[in-house]
C-alpha cells in the first residue's frame, strides 16, 4: 500500500480548531516571523521554531533556480546532532550528482507551482522511484513533509520537515501547520523584494541629485579629449586618457586592454590611485601569464591580465556585434561565476565599466575603468561621456595607424636597397671563412641586422630527423636557444622529416648538395610580423651560400681527417716509446723506495701522466671486502675523492668477496652508460665524476690487496691495449713494492716492541731498585729508632731518680753546714776550690737538659718511625701532617745552611684536615721525592747565578668539596722551562745532571698518587719564579 500523500492547500475547518495547541505555537512562530524584516533571521527563526514544534529530527529551507532547469540548495536548517547537515558543501555535490536529483526537479516542481504540498510517512512504501529514494538516503530521510514557498505568484522554494530516525505517520493538523508557515514565509519574502525595492528608489534619487554636477563633469571630460587630438603618439595619448579619465570620474584604476589576432589580450597602459596593485608589473613579473593558459570562463574583461577566453572563444564577445559598454555595480551581485569573482578579487576590483574601442570596424582594445574601494552605482551620463573618450581612442588609432604606414612604405624602400648591399657583403664574409663557427655566426649576426628581427638560428638535422640548434644570435633580453636541449625538443621534426621547411619559406632550408642539412630561422619575438617577399628572399639566398660552404668546409674536413690519422699513427708509436722508457723509469722509483706513501704517490702521478687521463686511484680492500681509497694523482678542475665519497662499501665485491679480481682478470669500460650496470652502481661512478676506465687488480703475494684504476671523466675514451699493458704491469710492480713494504714493516715493529719491552723493563728494574732503597732506608730508620729508644727510655726513666737523690743530697749538705758553720780548714778548702755554690746551680741546670735531650731523642725516634711505617703496608687511616713533619726531619740536614745555599725557610701553613685512608709509607715516599726536587731547585737557582735572598719551602694543606684533600708545596726556586714541564713525570726523565738522578722520583710520585691513591698531582712553574705541585688525594 502506498504511504504518500499529495495535499492540496487546506482551508481552515473544524479540525483545525481541535488542535488548540498546535495553533497556539502557530501564532507563536507567525508572530517571532512578523518582528523581523531580516529574511535570513526569519528563517532561521522559523526552522528552529517548526523542528521545537513537531519534534522533527530536521527542518530546511530549500531554494529554486528556476534558470537553472529548477535545481536548487538548501539554504537554511535546524538539525539534531545526530543528523548530518545538509549544507555542506560535499552533501550538495553529492545530491547534484545524484540520478534521482533531477528526476525530482523535474517532477515535482510544477505540482509545487500550484501549492501542493508533499508528504511521505515512509520513503520505502511511498511507490517513488528508486534514484528518488538514493537521494533521500543520503540526506538520512525516513519521512518527509515538503510544503512550497510561494513568492507572490513564483515558485521560491520548499519548507522541508524530516523524520530521519523511523517512518512517522503525519498528522493532519500538523500538515495544515505547515502549510501555514510556508504561507506566511512566502509573504515575508514578498516584504523582503518590497524592500529592496524601497532601497532601489532611494538609491535612484541619489543619482538624480549626482546629475546635478554632470555638465561641469561633461566640460572636463571635453578637455580630455581635446587633449587627446592634440597628439599623435599612441603612447603619449593612452598615457594622458588613463590620468584624466582616472581624475575626472574618481576612480582607483584607468586600464587600457589590447586584444591580440588570437583574441587573447594583456593590459598595456594604466593609471591607478595609491596602494593598488599594477596589472601592467604583474604581467612583467609572471610572463607565462601572457599564455593562454585561463581554465576560467570569464564573463567581462576585468579578469587577468592575459587571456580571457570567453572573449577570445567569442572573439571579441559581445562588444564585436557593436555592444558600446558593460556596467558593473558589484561584481559579488553580478550572477558571476566563483572562478571569475576569484580573477576580480586579485586585481582589487569591488565595480567596473568597461567600453569598447574600436579600429575602423575591428575590435582593437577595451577601456576598463574600476572601483576597488566598493561598490559604486554608475550613471548613465558616466558612461556615455566615457564612450565618447572610447571614440576618440579609437579615431587617434586610425590617424597612428595611417602616419605609421606612411612611415614605413619610406623606410622599407631604403631598406630593401641596404639589403641588398649588405647580402652582396655578408656573401662575401661566408666566403672568405672555412671554419663553419665563424661562417654560422658571420651569417646569423649580419641577417639579424639586416632583417631586423629579434632572433636568427640555424638549426640541423640529425639523421633520424631529429635535430639541435648549433649557432644563433639574439637582441638584447632574450634567452639563447643554443644549449643542449631535451629529447622533445629535438624530435621536434622528426614525424615530418623536415615538413615544410623542406620548401622555401621564412624557415628557409640549408642544402649540403642534395641533402637537407638543415634550417635558417629569423624570428620576431616580441609582436606579431607580417613577412615581406624580399625579406625571405634575402634569408634564402643566405642559406643557399650557407649550403655552399657547407661542401666546402665537408671537403676540407676530409682531408684535415686524413692527414690527422696520418700524424695520429706516427703520434701512436711515439708515445708507445716513450711510454716504455717512462715504465722502465717507475719501475726503478718504486724499487728505490719502502715507503708505501711514497711509492703509492709515485705510481699513481706516474699513471696519470703517461696515460693522459684525468685520474688514477689506488684502492686497498678491507676484510670485509669494503674498502678505501688510499692514493690518488687528478687533473686541475677534479674534486679530490676523498671529498666524493670516504669508505666505499661495494654490494658487488661484498658478496662476490671480489671474486671478479681475484682470478686476475681486469676491466675496461669505454662508456658507464653503455654497461649493463644498476642504477647503484651507475650512481656510484657518477660521484667519482668518471665516464670511462680501468680496472686492474694488485696482488700482495697470493692476496688480493686493491685495484689500481685509470678515470676518463671528460668523455667516453677507447683504451688501447698498450694502455691496459701499462697498467697491469704497474700493478705488478705495485704488489712487489706491497711485498717489501710488508716485509720492512715487520722488521720496523718487531724492532719497536723489543725496545718498548727493554725500556720496561728498565723502568720496573729501576721501580725495584727504588723500592729497595726505600725499604732498606725504612728499615734502618726503623733499626736505630729501636736501638736509641732502648738507653733513650733508661736515661728519661731514670732522671727522676737522679734529680731527686740530689736534691737529697744537697738537703743534707745545707743541714750539715747550718749545724757546722765552721767546718775544718781542709773541708773549707775543699768547699772554696770545688765553688760548692756554683755545683749547686749548674746540677739543676744540668739534670734540666739532659731531659731536655732526652725527650727530643723521643720525638726524633717517633718521627723515624712515622715515616718508615714498616708495619703499614695496606691502607690505614693517617695524619698527613705527621708524615710531611717526618719527611722534613729526615730532610733537615738539607735544609740547614751549607756552602750551596743559605738555610732553606720552611713555611707550613696547614689546615684543619681529617684522617686519609692510603699507604702511609708510599705517601711519605711521594712528599720526600717532592721536597727532595724543592731543595735541588733552590740549590741549583744559587749555582747557575739566580742567589735568592731567603730560599723558602711553603707547604700548606687544606680540605676542598667536602671529599678531597689538597697539598700544595712550593718553592721560590730557578722554576722548570715550559718544554720540561709536559714530561716531568715521565720514567727517567731529568733535567739534574748525569749521576745525580734517576730521573724516577716524580714519575714514581705520579704513579703514587694517581695510580695507588686516584688522586691529582699538577705541576705549576714559570722560569725564575719557582714551581708549585698540587696534590689532591680523594678521601675514601
Amino acid at each position: 500500500m502506498e504511504n504518500s500523500s499529495t495535499v492540496q492547500p487546506i482551508q481552515t475547518t473544524c479540525e483545525r480548531e481541535s488542535q488548540p495547541d498546535m495553533k497556539t505555537a502557530l501564532s507563536g512562530v507567525v508572530s517571532r516571523i512578523r518582528q523581523s524584516l531580516d529574511i535570513e533571521i526569519i528563517f532561521q527563526i522559523t526552522v528552529t521554531e517548526v523542528r521545537q514544534l513537531l519534534n522533527a529530527d530536521r527542518v530546511g529551507v530549500f531554494r529554486f533556480y528556476p534558470e537553472l532547469r529548477w535545481e536548487g540548495e538548501f539554504i537554511y536548517e535546524d538539525v539534531g546532532s545526530e543528523w548530518i547537515s545538509v549544507l555542506t558543501s560535499e552533501l550538495s555535490d553529492g545530491l547534484s550528482h545524484t540520478p534521482g536529483y533531477d528526476c525530482f526537479a523535474e517532477e515535482f516542481a510544477q505540482p509545487y507551482q500550484q501549492g501542493t504540498i508533499k508528504a511521505i510517512d515512509n520513503i520505502y512504501q511511498a511507490g517513488i522511484s528508486d534514484d528518488h529514494i538514493q537521494m533521500l538516503e543520503k540526506l538520512q530521510v525516513r519521512a518527509n513533509v515538503a510544503a512550497p514557498l510561494i513568492k507572490g505568484k513564483e515558485l521560491w522554494g520548499l519548507l522541508c520537515v524530516h523524520q530521519c530516525s523511523t517512518p512517522r505517520q503525519w498528522e493532519a493538523s500538523e500538515i495544515e501547520f505547515v502549510q501555514l508557515i510556508a504561507e506566511h514565509l512566502g509573504v515575508a519574502l514578498q516584504q523582503a523584494d518590497y524592500l529592496e525595492q524601497v532601497k532601489a528608489q532611494s538609491a535612484q534619487l541619489a543619482q538624480a541629485k549626482a546629475r546635478v554636477t554632470a555638465a561641469e563633469w561633461q566640460r572636463s571630460m571635453a578637455i580630455a579629449i581635446e587633449k587627446i587630438r592634440q597628439s599623435l603618439d599612441l603612447e603619449s595619448i593612452f598615457r594622458t586618457s588613463t590620468i584624466e579619465i582616472r581624475k575626472l570620474v574618481n576612480a582607483d584604476r584607468v586600464a587600457i586592454y589590447r586584444f591580440n589576432p588570437d583574441w587573447s589580450g594583456e593590459f598595456v597602459f594604466e593609471s591607478l590611485a595609491d596602494g593598488w596593485i599594477s596589472l601592467i608589473d604583474e604581467q612583467e613579473k609572471q610572463p607565462e601569464l601572457r599564455k593562454n593558459v585561463s581554465e576560467c570562463s570569464a564573463k567581462d574583461l576585468a579578469s587577468t591580465p592575459v587571456v580571457d577566453t570567453y572573449l577570445q572563444e567569442t572573439r571579441g564577445g559581445s562588444f564585436t556585434k557593436c555592444e558600446i559598454y558593460r556596467v558593473c555595480n558589484d561584481i559579488y551581485n553580478a550572477g558571476f561565476s566563483d572562478c571569475y569573482i576569484k580573477v576580480l578579487e586579485t586585481y582589487q576590483a569591488r565595480a567596473y565599466v568597461i567600453i569598447a574601442i574600436y579600429h575602423g570596424q575591428k575590435l582593437w582594445g577595451l577601456l576598463a575603468i574600476y572601483q576597488n574601494t566598493g561598490i559604486r552605482d554608475w550613471q548613465d551620463d558616466e558612461v556615455y561621456l566615457l564612450t565618447q573618450v572610447s571614440t576618440q581612442l579609437g579615431v587617434a588609432l586610425q590617424q597612428a595607424e595611417n602616419l605609421q604606414q606612411m612611415q614605413t612604405q619610406a623606410t622599407e624602400i631604403a631598406k630593401a636597397a641596404e639589403r641588398q648591399r649588405a647580402l652582396a657583403n655578408t656573401v662575401e664574409k661566408i666566403r672568405r671563412s672555412l671554419d663553419l663557427d665563424t661562417i654560422f655566426k658571420t651569417a646569423t649576426q649580419e641577417v639579424l641586422s639586416l632583417l631586423g628581427v629579434e632572433r636568427v638560428a640555424i638549426y640541423r638535422f640529425y639523421p633520424d630527423w631529429s635535430g639541435e640548434f648549433v649557432a644563433d644570435s639574439i637582441v638584447d633580453g632574450w634567452t639563447p636557444v643554443v644549449k643542449p636541449q631535451a629529447v622533445t625538443e629535438r624530435l621536434l621534426l622528426q614525424e615530418t622529416q623536415a615538413g615544410k621547411y623542406a620548401r622555401n619559406e621564412v624557415f628557409v632550408p640549408i642544402s649540403q648538395g642534395d641533402k637537407l642539412w638543415g634550417l635558417l630561422v629569423a624570428y620576431q619575438n616580441s609582436q606579431p610580423r607580417y613577412w615581406q617577399d624580399e625579406e625571405i628572399n634575402l634569408l634564402a639566398q643566405v642559406g643557399i651560400q650557407l649550403g655552399v660552404a657547407l661542401q666546402q668546409a665537408e671537403t676540407l674536413q676530409q682531408l684535415q681527417v686524413q692527414a690527422a690519422q696520418l700524424a695520429k699513427a706516427a703520434a701512436r708509436e711515439r708515445k708507445a716509446a716513450e711510454r716504455e722508457k717512462a715504465l722502465a723509469a717507475t719501475v726503478e722509483k718504486i724499487r728505490r723506495s719502502l715507503d708505501l706513501n711514497t711509492i703509492f704517490a709515485t705510481s699513481t702521478q706516474e699513471v696519470r701522466r703517461l696515460l693522459e687521463v684525468d685520474r688514477v686511484i689506488i684502492y686497498r680492500f678491507q676484510p670485509d671486502w669494503s674498502g678505501e681509497f688510499v692514493a690518488e694523482s687528478l687533473g686541475n678542475g677534479w674534486t679530490p675523492v676523498s671529498k666524493l665519497l670516504t669508505v666505499i662499501a661495494d654490494d658487488y665485491l661484498q658478496k662476490t668477496q671480489g671474486e671478479y679480481f681475484i682470478n686476475g682478470k681486469i676491466l675496461v669500460v669505454k662508456d658507464i652508460y653503455s654497461q649493463d650496470y644498476s642504477r647503484y652502481h651507475i650512481a656510484l661512478i657518477e660521484a667519482m665524476e668518471a665516464r670511462a676506465y680501468i680496472v686492474v687488480p694488485i696482488f700482495q703475494g697470493e692476496r688480493l690487496w686493491g685495484l689500481l684504476a685509470a678515470y676518463q671523466n671528460t668523455q667516453p675514451r677507447d683504451w688501447q691495449e698498450e694502455e691496459v699493458d701499462l697498467l697491469v704491469q704497474i700493478a705488478n710492480q705495485l704488489g712487489v713494492g706491497l711485498q717489501q713494504a710488508e716485509l720492512l714493516e715487520q722488521t720496523h715493529r718487531q724492532k719497536e716492541e723489543i725496545t718498548q719491552t727493554l725500556k720496561e723493563l728498565q723502568v720496573t728494574q729501576s721501580q725495584l731498585i727504588q723500592s729497595e732503597k726505600m725499604a732498606g732506608l725504612g728499615q734502618l730508620v726503623a733499626g736505630i729508632a729501636h736501638e736509641i729508644n732502648n738507653p733513650i727510655s733508661f736515661i728519661y726513666g731514670n732522671i727522676t731518680y737522679v734529680t731527686e737523690h740530689i736534691e737529697n743530697l744537697f738537703q743534707l749538705l745545707h743541714i750539715y753546714q747550718k749545724n757546722y758553720p765552721k767546718p775544718k780548714a781542709e773541708i773549707q778548702e775543699q768547699i772554696t776550690a770545688l765553688d760548692l755554690d756554683f755545683i749547686t746551680d749548674d746540677v739543676a741546670k744540668i739534670l734540666s737538659s739532659i731531659k731536655f735531650g732526652a725527650e727530643r731523642i723521643s720525638q726524633l725516634v717517633l718521627s723515624l718511625r712515622i715515616f718508615a711505617r714498616l708495619n703499614e703496608a695496606e691502607t690505614k687511616m693517617v695524619n698527613l701532617h705527621e708524615g710531611i713533619d717526618s719527611t722534613l726531619l729526615i730532610l733537615q740536614h738539607r735544609l740547614q745552611a751549607n756552602t750551596n745555599i743559605v738555610e732553606i725557610e720552611v713555611i707550613k701553613e696547614y689546615g684543619d684536615l681529617p684522617g686519609i685512608l692510603c699507604y702511609a709509607a708510599q705517601m711519605n715516599q711521594a712528599f720526600m721525592n717532592i721536597i727532595n726536587n724543592a731543595i735541588d731547585a733552590l740549590e741549583k737557582s744559587r749555582l747557575i747565578g739566580e742567589i735568592v735572598d731567603t730560599p723558602q719551602i711553603k707547604i700548606s694543606t687544606k680540605f676542598i668539596n667536602n671529599n678531597t684533600v689538597l697539598i700544595c708545596i712550593a718553592d721560590n726556586g730557578c722554576g722548570i722551562p715550559e718544554e720540561m714541564r709536559s714530561r716531568i713525570f715521565e720514567p727517567f726523565f731529568t733535567t739534574k745532571e748525569p749521576g745525580q738522578g734517576t730521573g724516577l722520583g716524580l714519575s714514581i710520585s705520579y704513579q703514587i698518587v694517581v695510580e695507588k691513591h686516584g688522586g691529582q698531582i699538577k705541576c705549576i712553574s714559570e722560569l725564575g719564579k719557582g714551581s708549585e705541585f698540587l696534590i689532591e688525594i680523594p678521601i675514601k
